[in-house]
């Protein structure tokens, strides 16, 4: 059993990465129904939690049906991250995740996310404020290195473990790849092999079928797996994944029924917790991902993203089930 600090999180756990305005309320509940082990919550800025800003402390709203949940936040300020630790203590996840991985350019300039890889002593520094400022188990997820010439992840893990964290979940891509090229596990395998880490470590990268989790598990030995873009309007990935694992069974996708209910129903609660105009505007990023490999759906998702109404979406959601439903 796979344990992050006391926190029971299954034998080879899946975890929905945190994602910016991907990995919110609505997304989690599906991801977790649909069989994640832990979600994270899209990161959240410091400077806005210090500050009170509503975007970012509306981030801090999670529900009991997501546990255990993990909130991640963000900065280059030593004072702002002790502050929204403990912010972020009151919120009372089971987890605090800081985010060493992020490599947009508006992050980075300010020495946050995979800007801190340039300076590792600051990075270990920062870790260990943080880890000293809350009870929850601390945990981090980060990259390879800065470039191909400062992939130092396994010196990294261990100090960051010898400074409190819990687990650390590492994308097999350095910053200046940014999604680019194919993930290398090969380090990711090596900072679990170290025989001075003893705390888990998730792989993140590539991962986007149940045969390559599996392959993945058994090559790189990782502690579980944790899942990004492979999960937008996709959330049963994690299911397939699990009982491919367990005894290589397949599971049927979805069908076109199971799709447009969970879409109308991510659309609800989208609006439901962020309201309709930000609700229908951030939706829009799940469409084309759920009606995937659909022939001639680009038509019908130029519709939806046209338009803001509610109920225009709803109908142009069923009208793609009679119409497809007969082709299919």
């Amino acid at each position: 059993m796979i344990k992050i600090g006391n926190i029971s999180v299954g034998e080879f756990p899946l975890l929905l990465a945190p994602m910016e305005d991907v990995s919110d309320p609505p997304f989690r509940y599906f991801c977790k129904k649909f069989g994640a082990d832990v979600v994270y919550t899209e990161f959240i800025s410091s400077e806005g939690l210090i500050r009170d800003a509503e975007k970012s402390t509306q981030k801090l709203d999670i529900y009991n049906q997501e546990r255990p949940v993990g909130i991640q936040i963000f900065g280059g300020d030593l004072d702002a991250m002790i502050q929204s630790a403990q912010i972020v203590e009151e919120a009372n996840p089971e987890i605090i995740d800081i985010n060493f991985g992020c490599p947009v350019k508006k992050v980075v300039c300010k020495m946050a996310g995979a800007g801190i890889l340039q300076d590792i002593p600051k990075m270990v520094e920062l870790t260990k404020a943080v880890v000293n400022a809350t009870n929850k188990p601390v945990t981090v997820k980060t990259r390879l290195g800065w470039d191909n010439d400062s992939k130092y992840i396994v010196e990294v893990a261990e100090r960051l473990q010898d400074v409190g964290i819990k687990a650390i979940s590492i994308h097999g891509r350095t910053r200046k790849q940014m999604y680019k090229g194919e993930a290398d596990w090969s380090l990711i395998a090596a900072t679990k092999n170290n025989p001075r880490l003893h705390i888990p470590v998730f792989g993140n990268g590539d991962i986007d079928t149940p045969q390559k989790a599996l392959e993945y598990k058994n090559r790189y030995g990782v502690d579980g797996i944790m899942i990004g873009r492979a999960s937008i309007g996709n959330p049963w990935i994690f299911g397939q994944i699990k009982a491919y694992i367990k005894d290589q069974t397949i599971l049927p996708e979805p069908n076109l029924e199971d799709k447009v209910t969970v879409c109308k129903e991510h659309l609800e609660r989208s609006i439901e917790w962020k309201g309709e105009t930000l609700g229908v505007l951030e939706m829009r990023r799940h469409y084309s991902q759920y009606f995937k490999g659909l022939p001639g759906i680009k038509g019908y998702r130029n519709q939806i993203v046209n338009t803001m109404d509610p109920k225009e979406i709803f109908a142009i959601l069923d009208e793609i089930l009679e119409r497809y439903a007969v082709e299919i």
